[in-house]
């Protein structure tokens, strides 16, 4: 049954197909009249860019600073746990509380930090004696500040009870195990119990940081330690804000490292790792400093790659120096957006170390576009003409591109994005986009006219010298017509595209284009899509976020050791958790009691609240009203030397005779394995709802929850935003494409690339880190650079047959693609022998990146366009009706005009 098409719909689809056909040629025609302005004017265009490249290159020298506080980088911006450390700070001061709110590694201020490890086989605690001289050494050791002598006691954390140091317990258990050496009492007699153990003074002290690699004695009751691998020692530094305090800090901690250094020298018996609080930004500097020369040698190898890939054995129509100035126009304007940045008071940090290569990738693909399509134009036309043509083809194109590359990452850059790296590097991103899209129609244009005005006075492509005639060429040796010669001899000299000899563009057309649409080769390239869908699904499902810093230091760093060392002694226990209750609170109440071992059940507990219940219950002491639990709480149990540091830990407020607890607090430490941040996450996760639907108002806080509160919702948002702002653009553009299949194969393409990217970098370890969704970010332009002019091509094209139409999309555009994914990959090799977790996970995502796609526009668009729509069959209709047109009118004529015929 037929549905004959409503007039009303035809008339609104031919005219939204005017509409198409119009806007498209507008643009057009606006790319030439570009290209001819900039033909007309080469000197200017070449002139205003190095202007600008010189004078923001000099304030790049002149205003480079770095960012030194990893928090503000790679810490969500706006996060509850933010908002928890300054209501925690309020009640009770985190400068005096850091060395019990213990923290692998975001421990807050200034510190010195040092593991000490045992021989495999040995017991630390045997070496009491050597590690107290290394602790004597570290307390003597002095800074010089201006004159003045600065020792550990000067700088270091006070005690509110005695106003000494504030150290950690594990040096008193030393001191005990030293003296009963020394007594010539066996160390069985000073029993040493795992994580908590009996001090001498009478406290109950929780070791589980302090003591690492623990064997337990079998059947022990208390928990008796046999023997330990390592011992971590902290010292706290004071930070009051001041700048002579900061310096004097960090020449302490500086000071310390060193020490450490030596000492390990001293003590062979003994392996040493030590951190400081700058030690993290420190390597995390430290891959930008290992990476320079590595990146210049990457500039190198593009510049190589793209100077060998735009030549050609005829010395006229070769164009080797106009893909070395295609890299150098993209140098240049990265150099022009790095000086607006610092102007800007930018400050750089080692995630920037991407925009390189990201920028390069873009660029160069517009390069190559430009050059195949000055290959494109009649070479019979004045090189204006040329210049002009080649703009109209080429330049609508990049700027729809160009255009996706701003939007993706303006919507990374904007205040959804909760990662300030993230959001610095989309903001340097989109400058450096628009400078290079500019200096691409600018100053490469330029060099594009003057190239085209060589080529039209027949000067030689390399040595700029005028081409000898063929007469002159067949009395010189051979390897001098080899150089001089212009690839055509006389007698082929107007043959029509001699551009065909491009190798790149021969091989394509000669074996490639055949071999890809060949009907046996399509059933194994539909089974390796399946097999890539398979993995790359299968990667998905194990996504995890990269909240651990370590993924962003230099791999052969102290502090990348540190955590390694760190993570296998010292993981049975999660960082301390602060557990602050900031109302008052029926503490004396059995119902409040019971709610609170509900909240602390599973949980070490290092509290007053539970040492106070257990003492009155030892003392046969009822408190069954506020009066007798207050009287008693600071008459008697505060006051005991062993439950002294416990007066930290509670407010208490006086309204009249009354006096009231306000605010307490309590920690809590949780048993884990090695995989401690995907823990604690899910500790806080766990806590922090329970704070909401409790009678108890609570707030739990680590420092360590600053680096991971929501993290893996904040690292994700920057790509789900720039996914949908683009996805969004493609939709809304669908009815003013010129052909709207062309959007929805693109939409496929990319969905498919990001996907498999995605999938295949988790497959490969790496995490969802600021790196890796940056990176996820170019992924989705890279794939439209790349399959946007391939897939427009074919939808475009006119002949019989959905094989033809690929071919010619890929004989038009392959060598472009080709040319710029070569000089991409090239130049990320030397990326792979930078000593850094952050350059590796960029080379990574980047080679999965740039291997996705080119595998879509050689491999999985060839074959799966020949399958499905568009069809092709009306072009071949259309044809037949205008060739059977012009016979009946070839018809009409002759029988109008027999004595025509009879004069043939």
């Amino acid at each position: 049954m037929c549905f004959p098409r409503r007039p009303g719909a035809a008339a609104s689809w031919s005219w939204w197909r005017m509409l198409r056909q119009v806007i498209h040629r507008g643009l057009q025609s606006s790319c030439y009249k570009l290209g001819l302005f900039v033909s007309r004017h080469p000197v200017f265009f070449l002139t205003v860019p190095a202007v600008l490249t010189i004078i923001f290159g000099f304030s790049l020298l002149n205003r480079f600073q770095s960012e030194r506080d990893l928090e503000t980088l790679v810490a969500p911006s706006h996060s509850l746990a933010k908002i928890e450390r300054s209501l925690a700070g309020s009640l009770f001061p985190l400068e005096q509380s850091k060395s019990r709110l213990y923290s692998d590694l975001h421990t807050p201020g200034r510190y010195g930090r040092v593991i000490l490890l045992s021989k495999p086989g040995g017991n630390i605690l045997h070496q009491a004696d050597g590690i107290l001289q290394i602790h004597r050494a570290v307390l003597e050791m002095k800074v010089n500040h201006k004159g003045y002598n600065y020792t550990f006691s000067h700088l270091c954390v006070l005690r509110n009870q005695d106003k000494k140091c504030v150290l950690d317990d594990i040096i008193s258990v030393l001191e005990d195990l030293r003296q009963a050496a020394l007594s010539n009492k066996t160390t069985a007699r000073v029993q040493v119990s795992y994580p908590n153990t009996k001090l001498k003074d009478g406290r109950s002290s929780f070791i589980g940081h302090q003591l690492g690699g623990v064997m337990e004695v079998p059947n022990s009751k208390d928990q008796r330690v046999k023997s330990a691998r390592a011992i971590q020692i902290t010292y706290y530094l004071q930070t009051y804000g001041s700048v002579a305090q900061g310096l004097i800090g960090e020449k302490w901690e500086s000071e310390f490292c060193k020490l450490m250094r030596r000492l390990q020298l001293d003590h062979q018996d003994l392996q040493l790792y030590s951190l400081a609080s700058f030690s993290l930004w420190k390597d995390f500097h430290k891959s930008s400093l290992l990476a320079r020369g590595k990146i210049l040698v990457s500039l190198m190898l593009i510049l190589l790659t793209a100077t060998l890939s735009s030549s050609m054995k005829d010395c006229l129509r070769g164009k080797p120096f106009l893909g070395l100035l295609g890299v150098f126009t993209i140098c240049i304007s990265s150099v022009t957006a790095a000086g607006i940045f610092f102007i800007t008071d930018g400050k750089y940090n080692s995630t920037l170390l991407g925009i390189p290569f990201f920028v390069m990738g873009h660029g160069t693909k517009g390069v190559f576009e430009l050059l195949s399509g000055w290959r494109r134009t009649r070479e019979n036309l004045p090189f204006k003409d040329r210049v002009a043509d080649t703009y109209s083809d080429v330049m609508v194109s990049y700027t729809m591109t160009s255009s996706l590359y701003f939007i993706a990452f303006g919507m990374g850059a904007s205040p959804f994005t909760n990662i300030e790296a993230v959001k610095v590097f989309c903001q340097n991103m989109c400058v450096s986009i628009l400078l290079n899209y500019f200096y691409i129609f600018s100053f490469f244009g330029s060099c594009l006219v003057f190239a085209g005005q060589l080529e039209q006075n027949r000067y030689h492509s390399i040595f700029c010298c005028k081409i000898p005639s063929a007469e002159y060429l067949e009395r010189k040796p051979m390897w001098f017509q080899t150089m001089m010669s212009d690839g055509h001899h006389h007698t082929s000299h107007h043959e029509t595209d001699p551009y065909q000899n491009h190798f790149i563009q021969h091989f394509l057309r000669e074996h490639y284009n055949e071999w890809i649409t060949n009907i046996y080769v399509k059933p194994f390239v539909v089974i390796l899509y399946l097999i890539y869908a398979s993995f790359s699904f299968m990667g998905c499902l194990q996504i995890s976020d990269g909240a651990n810093i370590i993924n962003l230091l230099a791999s052969e760093s102290p502090s990348v050791s540190y955590a390694l060392i760190q993570q296998k002694y010292f993981s049975n226990y999660s960082p301390v958790i602060g557990f602050y209750i900031y109302e008052p609170l029926d503490y004396w109440n059995g119902t409040v009691q019971e709610d609170l071992k509900t909240l602390s059940h599973g949980f070490n507990t290092v509290s007053w609240i539970e040492q106070y219940y257990q003492y009155l219950r030892v003392g046969n002491i009822s408190t069954t009203n506020k009066s007798d639990f207050i009287s008693i709480l600071q008459s008697s149990f505060l006051k005991k030397s062993e439950f002294q540091h416990f007066k930290n830990d509670i407010i208490f407020s006086k309204a009249g005779d009354e006096n009231n607890i306000i605010a307490s607090r309590m920690y809590l430490v949780a048993r884990t394995s090695e995989n401690t941040q995907r823990e604690v996450v899910e500790l806080l996760e766990k806590l922090r709802p329970l704070s909401l639907i409790q009678s108890i108002k609570f707030i739990v806080f680590n420092p360590t929850f600053v680096f991971m509160d929501h993290y893996g919702l904040s690292i994700t948002m920057p790509v789900l935003i720039s996914g949908f702002g683009i996805l969004l653009v493609l939709i809304l553009t669908f009815f003013l494409v010129i052909h709207p299949l062309g959007n929805f194969w693109l939409i496929l393409s990319v969905i498919s690339i990001e996907l498999g990217v995605l999938g295949l970098m988790t497959l490969w370890n790496v995490d969802m880190d600021c790196i890796s969704i940056l990176c996820l970010i170019y992924t989705l332009n890279f794939a439209i650079d790349h399959c946007a002019p391939l897939l427009y091509t074919f939808v475009l094209a006119t002949e019989h047959t959905r094989t033809q139409c690929i071919k010619n999309s890929l004989q038009e555009h392959g060598t472009a693609i080709l040319q710029n994914v070569t000089s991409f990959l090239i130049g990320l090799v030397p990326l792979l022998f930078v000593p850094s977790n952050l350059t590796f996970t960029l080379f990574k995502c980047l080679l999965l990146t740039s291997s996705c796609t080119l595998l879509h526009c050689f491999v999985i668009l060839p074959v799966f366009l020949t399958f499905f729509p568009p069809s092709k069959k009306h072009h071949k209709k259309k044809k037949r009706a205008k060739r059977k047109e012009r016979e009946e009118i070839e018809c009409i004529e002759i029988q109008e005009n027999p004595d025509h015929v009879t004069a043939v």
